[in-house]
């Protein structure tokens, strides 16, 4: 299917990412439906999708009308049969958990005509091993990133089934999203930046855990050098400034062993036993006690854009 063919989406799963994403798909002008199984996860998506859009136009993003536009073009329903009804192009997002994902694209394969585009948000499991093999052309994973209506990368990854045509639909329908995708030629589990970001997790939490540094000092230490760094050298062309040599010469003299990853590193878990799980329960690492988490994420969403706003036209940019 082409890219003009789609005029209405369907986005399965109102959590966590779902009213975030169904935004993004409605602010490229199309209709979205966002199911949901549950009325009470459809009310919140309601209530958050309405925040969301009131702190674009906060930050003149989009106006009053436009903001009421994106929202009248979102669909709210229980029901997945209406929920696919009419449309072509399906974003899954719902528990990451492998019988509800089959079970629902099994349903999804049966209402939906074999030539309109699924896509999963699946970011721990194989989506393409739980799919119906006569979807497997117009299919594709399409992970994207909390927040979902302000990060820009949307990763896209196919297997050797998913047609070419299904994958540069997909990446233009995410560009007119406003979204950045970026196309990876196999799954790999953990995506791209999963997998970068599980690496890190090693060391954080051996620096936490041996006292080296308190989390405020560590987050100050990477926003003053490899996020500004980052944004104009990515990850690989640092390399090319530093020298390859100097890199290789470090792997070799073998000066620094990484730690051995634990399975239950204790400055994370010791957390978790005490109920401590970040902003939705008022302490992580950092304490938001006496906060409402509504009133922090919306803090962060305007540091983000602010962030965007400043650094956004460098993404593209290459040396």
């Amino acid at each position: 299917m082409r890219l003009e063919s789609i005029k209405r989406i369907a986005v399965l799963g109102a959590g966590t990412m779902g009213p975030g994403i169904a935004q993004r798909y409605a602010m490229s002008g199309r209709s979205v439906n966002l199911y949901d199984i549950s009325e009470q996860a459809l009310e919140k998506a309601k209530v958050m999708l309405r925040t969301n859009l009131d702190t674009f136009v906060e930050e003149e993003l989009l106006t009053a009308e436009e903001a009421d536009g994106v929202f009248a073009r979102v669909s709210f329903t229980a029901d997945l049969e209406t929920a696919l009804k009419d449309v072509q192009y399906v974003q899954e997002t719902v528990a990451e958990k492998p019988a509800i994902k089959t079970s629902v694209f099994a349903q999804v394969d049966a209402l939906l005509p074999p030539e309109a585009i699924l896509v999963s948000n699946t970011s721990s499991l194989n989506p393409f091993t739980l799919i119906p093999e006569g979807r497997a052309a117009n299919f594709a994973a399409a992970h994207w990133f909390a927040p979902p209506h302000i990060i820009p990368l949307v990763e896209v990854a196919r297997d050797e089934r998913t047609s070419e045509e299904t994958m540069e639909t997909v990446l233009a329908l995410l560009k007119e999203c406003g979204k950045t995708p970026v196309r990876m030629e196999k799954f790999v589990p953990g995506y791209i930046i999963n997998r970068i970001q599980i690496l890190l997790n090693t060391e954080v939490f051996y620096l936490l855990g041996n006292g080296v540094c308190t989390p405020e000092q560590l987050d100050l230490a990477v926003k003053a050098s490899l996020m500004p760094r980052g944004m104009v050298l990515g990850l690989v062309q640092r390399y090319d400034f530093t020298g390859l040599d100097i890199s290789a010469n470090n792997i070799i003299n073998a000066s620094y062993v990484m730690p051995e990853t634990s399975k239950h590193p204790a400055v994370l878990f010791d957390h978790v036993d005490k109920g401590e799980l970040g902003v939705k329960t008022g302490k992580g690492f950092y304490d938001y006690s006496g906060r409402d988490p509504a009133e922090v994420c919306k803090k962060r969403d305007k540091l983000l854009f602010q962030v965007l706003k400043a650094v956004g036209p460098l993404i593209d940019e290459t040396i």
